[in-house]
């Protein structure tokens, strides 16, 4: 009997042991796992030209929950009857080419503010976060910090590609809805899985799989490690990390991302607009409709001709369109 227990006991060290080993191999490889930046992207770097920086307004900070000291800037309006909040896309700030569209929206009498998501321009470490769902808490305490100063303007909540899919997130989330009376996505980025996505974003991102998924596979045995290291790197120009943000950890990217459009979408109570340009070359915008619409039928969808991705932030035909939406629509039920 003795010697059947021991023999019981040498079998599970033996096990485990093994588990150990196994567990230590797969860190080893994937910290190992070499991430590679793309080539830059010309159809991103060149949507900077031409655009006015001479209205940007000046980086203001809020101090969230954890005493982080994150960015915004503020689009003052005058009159106005309501108000919006900018979420940028991948790699991106409130102070790079997005400019052009919240500028418009003020101009047309809505109150805007664009957030420095944390992990980029001056919000946080770069390319990182501390956990996923902090950029939810982060928007959760910038409403907050909006509100001292503008506490019954209806606010829309406006995202761009990744910041697109970040904004579904929030409109899908129930403690945050009610923060918003409208959403508008703009080029969303739906997920990895979306029929609406180009491969690797038409050449903007470059994803280290071994990495992604050897992080996913220690998470499935409850050990959730090593989120910090960078999984994701962005196709932006040499010597850009001053403006830009090159690659983002593991946990950036599951956050800054919808949870599964297929989760997501059913999930939203708010009207929801969806716009995208016919020349994307990172989404198949012709593709939204029907994706978005089999699980929301209300979602409205509209394809701007003539636009591609960041042209959807830049270029004057969908600017004015864009800011004209969302001036005109989202108080009383509009």
């Amino acid at each position: 009997m003795a010697m059947q227990l021991l023999r019981g006991a040498l079998s599970v060290v033996k096990w485990g042991l093994c588990t150990v080993g196994a567990v230590a191999l797969l860190l080893t490889a994937l910290i190992a796992t070499p991430l590679q930046r793309p080539n830059e992207l010309r159809s991103v770097s060149d949507s900077a030209k031409g655009i006015d920086w001479s209205t940007l307004p000046p980086l203001e900070r809020f101090q969230a929950r954890d005493g982080t000291w994150l960015g915004f800037r503020h689009y003052a309006a005058k009159g106005t009857d309501r108000g919006a909040i900018f979420i940028h896309g991948s790699s991106g700030s409130s102070g790079t080419v997005n400019h052009a569209l919240t500028h418009a929206i003020a101009a047309r009498g809505v109150e805007t503010w664009a957030l420095d998501i944390r992990g980029h321009g001056g919000s946080g470490t770069r390319g990182d976060i501390g956990y996923v769902g902090q950029l939810e808490d982060d928007l959760v305490d910038f409403v907050a910090h909006v509100r001292k100063s503008a506490p019954d303007l209806p606010l829309t909540l406006l995202g761009h590609s990744a910041g697109a899919g970040f904004s579904l997130r929030v409109a899908a989330t129930p403690i945050m809805q009610d923060m918003f009376v409208r959403t508008v996505l703009i080029a969303p980025y739906l997920g990895y899985d979306a029929p609406t996505n180009r491969p690797n974003s038409g050449g903007w991102a470059n994803p280290d799989i071994p990495r992604f998924l050897g992080l996913a596979a220690l998470r499935k045995l409850g050990i959730d490690c090593c989120s910090q290291l960078p999984v994701l790197a962005f196709a932006v120009p040499p010597n850009s990390e001053r403006l830009l943000t090159a690659t983002y950890s593991d946990r950036l990217m599951r956050n800054f991302a919808t949870r599964g459009y297929r989760l997501d979408l059913p999930a939203v109570t708010h009207p929801m607009t969806i716009f995208g340009g016919t020349e994307d070359e990172m989404m198949i915008s012709d593709k939204y409709a029907d994706t978005v619409q089999a699980l929301k039928p209300s979602i409205d969808v509209k394809i701007i001709d003539g636009v591609n991705h960041m042209g959807m932030v830049t270029n004057p035909k969908a600017v004015s369109a864009i800011a004209e939406d969302v001036a005109t629509r989202g108080v009383a039920g509009s």
